[in-house]
């Protein structure tokens, strides 16, 4: 039988010394190409299974797999993060003082490819999200939609498995968020990659296939479209 490309079993997440309880017990399963959105209230714990999902912290309990494999004990959580998965966050997170040519080549430089392949990609990424005329503008000369245009191309540039958005759309006006979320659906479809998108946004989360609602750290409810 195969394995689900991600799986989380029994995760439960505590703060300020176990007081404060984020997840209690969620387990779920994602397949290779699934598009899943989580959404739920403020508070609800939401980002913090997309942190863990993303392997950017460690549950209190439980585990996440991938592929079958656990990650921090079987997988790296280095490796994981650089060449198996992309990230977008809602504040974009771009280095001030780099063009955007060159905050989408950061992750690569941890996997130590040459500089003219790597502005290759970047150049690649940028034009094919209608950025060719931004490539040498700084964060501070771009629209809020185009930052986070910046920010895709970022997350790609590895050629990631699996994309994981938290509020892509949080920082954006109406306009931008359709734009965002048209986009990331193209990705995700003409790439078959695994998406799952964090968010508060109704219809956002009703764009997705798979939509999981998260209430005091406990998945509340989940559905595939029929």
């Amino acid at each position: 039988m195969t394995s689900p490309l991600l799986e989380a079993r029994e995760l439960r997440k505590g703060y300020d010394d176990g007081r404060i309880a984020a997840l209690r017990g969620v387990s779920l399963s994602i397949e290779a190409g699934d598009f899943v959105a989580i959404s739920g209230p403020s508070g609800s714990g939401k980002s913090t299974l997309l942190q863990l999902l993303g392997g950017l912290d460690t549950p209190s309990e439980g585990q996440v797999f991938y592929r079958g494999q656990a990650l921090g004990s079987a997988i790296d959580l280095d490796d994981y993060r650089s060449t198996e998965v992309g990230f977008i966050f809602q504040a974009f997170y771009l280095l001030p003082t780099l063009r955007a040519i060159e905050n989408v080549q950061v992750p690569m430089l941890a996997l130590r490819r040459e500089s003219s392949t790597r502005a290759q990609r970047a150049e690649e990424l940028l034009c094919e999200l209608g950025l060719k005329e931004r490539l040498n503008h700084y964060p501070h000369e771009l629209s809020a939609g185009e930052r986070q245009r910046v920010a895709i191309a970022r997350a790609l540039a590895n050629q990631p498995t699996l994309l994981l958005a938290d509020e892509p759309t949080g920082n954006l006006d109406s306009e931008n968020s359709a734009r965002i979320m048209e986009i990331l659906i193209g990705i995700q479809r003409s790439r078959g990659m695994t998406m799952i998108i964090v968010t508060h946004e109704n219809d956002i989360a009703a764009s997705a296939p798979r939509h999981i609602r998260i209430r005091d750290g406990r998945i509340e409810s989940g559905r595939c479209a029929s």
